[in-house]
C-alpha cells in the first residue's frame, strides 16, 4: 500500500516541492510561479524526467523481471498516474516521452483550465477521488492510513477549488 500510494504521488512531487518552495518561502507571486517558472527549461526538464512513460515504464519492467512487489506497485501507481495526467493537460502538459521526444500533448481538456473543461473535467475528479478514498477508508487498513487518506483526500479537494474559482481568467 505503502508503494503505491508513493507510487501515485511521485510524479507530481516535484511540482509540489518546487511550486510550495516558491510560493511559500520565497514568497515568488502565483503568476510568476505559474506562468513563468513552471514553463522555465529548468522546471520543464525536472517533469521531463518524472512524467517520463519510458523512465516509468523501464522501472515497470525491471520490477516485473525482478519480481518485486512493492516495486511494481510503485511503478505501476506512476504509470497510471501518468495515464491518467497525459488527457487532462492543454497547455501546460509534460513531454511524456523524454528523453526520446520533447512532443507534448495539448489536450482539448484540461483539469484545472476553465477554458477547457475545468468545469466539468474538475468536479469529475473531485467525485473519483471521494470514491477512491472511500474503498481505501473501507478497507480498514487502520487509523493512520485513514488519517492520511482524509488529508490527502482534503488536500485534494482544496486544490479543485483553487483551480475552479481562482484561476478564473484562464
Amino acid at each position: 500500500m505503502l508503494a503505491a500510494l508513493a507510487g501515485a504521488l511521485l510524479p507530481d512531487a516535484s511540482l509540489y516541492v518546487m511550486a510550495g518552495t516558491a510560493l511559500f518561502v520565497l514568497n515568488i507571486p502565483p503568476r510568476i510561479v505559474f506562468d513563468e517558472l513552471y514553463f522555465s527549461d529548468a522546471w520543464q526538464t525536472v517533469f521531463a524526467i518524472d512524467n517520463s512513460f519510458l523512465i516509468w515504464g523501464a522501472l515497470f519492467a525491471l520490477s516485473l523481471w525482478k519480481a518485486r512487489a512493492w516495486a511494481i506497485a510503485l511503478t505501476g501507481a506512476a504509470l497510471l498516474h501518468l495515464c491518467l495526467d497525459f488527457p487532462l493537460h492543454h497547455d501546460d502538459g509534460r513531454p511524456h516521452f523524454w528523453p526520446v521526444s520533447g512532443w507534448v500533448f495539448e489536450s482539448p481538456v484540461s483539469y484545472w483550465d476553465r477554458a477547457h473543461g475545468a468545469m466539468w473535467v474538475a468536479p469529475l475528479e473531485a467525485g473519483a477521488a471521494i470514491g477512491a478514498a472511500v474503498v481505501l477508508w473501507r478497507q480498514n487498513l487502520g487509523i493512520a492510513f485513514a488519517a492520511f487518506f482524509c488529508i490527502l483526500l482534503a488536500l485534494e479537494i482544496w486544490v479543485v477549488r483553487q483551480w475552479l474559482f481562482f484561476f478564473i481568467d484562464t
